[in-house]
């Protein structure tokens, strides 16, 4: 017979109002990120304003080739996550933990594998991407620092992965709350008080990132039901394959993603280090736009995932209405206040009185418009790209993410020569469309498989 939950943070979501689970579910995740995109904002600030445009131009260079190690770790925890949330929702707590464990070798080979290719091939990435020579050697020591910390970010992502496929919202908060604390802390000694520059700030991260693991894994072994016997840690090929099969294209999707953006970012580095800086200013709060989008998704793959390992096909469509509904309300409300207070937001990381600075700030604000006003295209990519997923189709949400590429590289090759330096600012915005017209298809055709499966 298998054990009962004693654990309360662990979460059914087989049951009640779709459109309050998902979000009530979604706050915490909200809370948590918006902590973790505080102290990117806190990082980026502190560059700006004490180390001045250069230095700032030098973290918006390597933008997304950070992303890019970041994206294929968290691709592979999400995948693994789907396998989680589906038998947690089905109440096969015995193949749950065989799950994890499973997990937990591929996630150690895949950290290691990263960390290797990140280090061998920083340089060369960003003598490929045309980074002004004057901010490489800046560019190149916060990134040594960043991905040496690649398996402290495998072991976050795959810890708040595993808790959140339990329905547990709120640990990975607090997780996020303690390392934002600690991260904000740092930079302002590192960077301000040792005088350690983008190292510094770099350092700041990874050990922030490095006590939310620790608090992470003393949540799950609060879990009954992940307590792990010596039988749990049988390692079995065809399970293997199936998490592969789950983690590789969410992998690959982030990582065509990924490379779409560094060719952006090549086309970006041509315009110069003035509007690299500024570009950077508004990318740094891309995260902060998409924050709520990212929670709702996090809650869909959760949600979506359990009961369809509940066999509550039908409520899976309740919930993708009722995600979409607070997607577009959000979206809407961060506009408003994007478009109100943009400036002075911007402003925090870089003084109108520094070199540049207001050519640095006018240039972010028009990105920041373009941005807000379409940021309910975002939202709907999140949330239907999630459903699919939870679904257990990886695959579908893969070719949207190539469509992405498709896009966003398009655009950014074609439209400066048309628009000038400004027609890069609609190349994320194409991006996120060309995923829609592959998501909300593939969507329905899921919905029409899963009908037509029925028992």
């Amino acid at each position: 017979m298998e054990q009962t939950i004693k654990q309360t943070r662990t979460k059914h979501m087989t049951d009640g109002s779709p459109l309050r689970l998902l979000f009530l579910f979604s706050l915490p995740l909200m809370a948590g990120n918006l902590c973790q995109q505080l102290y990117t904002v806190v990082d980026t600030a502190v560059v700006g304003k004490q180390l001045g445009v250069d230095a700032l131009a030098a973290l918006g260079a390597v933008d997304w080739l950070n992303w890019l190690v970041l994206s294929v770790i968290q691709g592979f925890a999400q995948g693994f996550a789907i396998l989680m949330a589906q038998q947690f929702g089905a109440g096969n707590y015995h193949r749950l933990r065989q799950v994890v464990t499973n997990s937990i070798v591929l996630a150690v080979i895949c950290a290691i594998g990263m960390t290797a290719v990140g280090q061998g091939c920083a340089l060369a990435v960003l003598e490929l991407l045309h980074t002004p020579t004057e901010i490489q050697p800046v560019s190149i020591a916060y990134l040594r620092v960043l991905f040496a910390g690649t398996p402290v970010v495998m072991a976050y992502n795959f810890c708040a992965s595993v808790l959140r496929s339990l329905g547990d919202g709120k640990n990975p908060l607090l997780a996020m709350v303690i390392a934002s604390v600690v991260n904000i802390s740092l930079d302002f000694l590192f960077v301000m008080g040792f005088g350690w520059g983008v190292q510094g700030a770099a350092a700041a991260t990874v050990l922030a990132q490095l006590i939310s693991v620790g608090f992470c894994l003393m949540q799950l072994k609060k879990i009954a039901v992940l307590h792990l016997s010596k039988e749990d840690w049988k390692m079995e090929r065809p399970l293997m394959g199936h998490l592969l099969m789950l983690g590789i294209p969410m992998a690959f999707q982030n990582m065509v993603i990924s490379v779409g953006g560094m060719i952006v970012q090549t086309v970006i580095n041509g315009f110069g280090v003035v509007f690299i800086a500024g570009f950077t200013a508004t990318n740094k709060l891309y995260g902060l736009l998409e924050t709520a989008a990212t929670s709702y998704g996090y809650a869909m793959v959760t949600y979506a995932g359990q009961n369809l390992g509940a066999r509550r096909k039908d409520r899976i469509s309740q919930g993708m209405r009722a995600g979409l509904f607070i997607s577009f309300v959000t979206s809407l409300v961060i506009t408003v206040l994007m478009l109100v207070l943009g400036p002075q937001i911007l402003s925090l990381f870089i003084a109108d009185s520094a070199k540049n600075g207001g050519e640095v700030l006018a240039i972010a604000y028009r990105y920041l418009k373009i941005m807000s006003i379409c940021l309910a295209i975002l939202y709907v990519l999140h949330v239907t790209r999630s459903c699919i997923q939870g679904m257990g189709n990886t695959v579908l949400p893969m070719v949207s993410g190539i469509a992405e590429f498709v896009m966003r590289t398009g655009a950014a090759l074609i439209l400066p020569r048309l628009l000038g330096e400004d027609g890069i600012f609609y190349a994320e915005i194409l991006a996120w469309l060309g995923a829609d017209l592959v998501l909300v298809p593939s969507y329905f055709y899921m919905m029409r498989k899963l009908h037509r499966t029925r028992e």
